[in-house]
């Protein structure tokens, strides 16, 4: 014969139903059960292509680091480098960034500056979810107007 009791109402009731219907098993939040990792190259890719959607940006990383991108970018079966240019350091709920720039010739560096923080930083954090503690950038170069582009077309032989 099986526990069973009356309840109030006459119905029969097992000892399943007599617990309590507020206890919660696995503890509590499904989305907080588990820890999520983010690479670092992940925040660098997100701040990669953030940088470059600011006015004023021309291109990201250092010269030597631009010649060998465009060589990489060459060969058949190699991707555009989006973290050309980006270094972070991604920690468990917060992440620092550094950013290397080349700037168009005539733009205020100061407001590119600031455009390419506060984009990388919303980009980041939204995506992420981690504070960015600090972005911090270095302008290595300024592309004049009547220099010629470190990656020209293919030319057909």
């Amino acid at each position: 014969m099986t526990d069973m009791t009356e309840n109030r109402g006459g119905e029969s009731e097992t000892p399943a139903a007599r617990r309590s219907p507020l206890v919660k098993r696995g503890g509590g939040d499904p989305g907080s059960r588990g820890r999520t990792t983010i690479a670092d190259g992940v925040v660098e890719k997100i701040a990669g292509l953030a940088a470059r959607d600011v006015d004023g940006v021309h291109a990201m990383g250092s010269g030597l680091s631009r010649t060998f991108g465009a060589v990489r970018d060459r060969v058949p079966g190699g991707a555009k480098s989006v973290t050309r240019g980006v270094k972070a350091e991604v920690g468990e709920v917060q992440a620092a960034l550094d950013l290397e720039i080349v700037v168009e010739y005539g733009v205020s560096i100061a407001d590119v500056a600031r455009g390419v923080r506060e984009n990388v930083i919303t980009a980041v954090e939204r995506m992420t979810g981690l504070e960015v503690v600090e972005v911090n950038i270095a302008v290595s170069d300024v592309k004049l107007p009547d220099e010629e582009e470190e990656e020209p077309e293919r030319r057909i032989q």
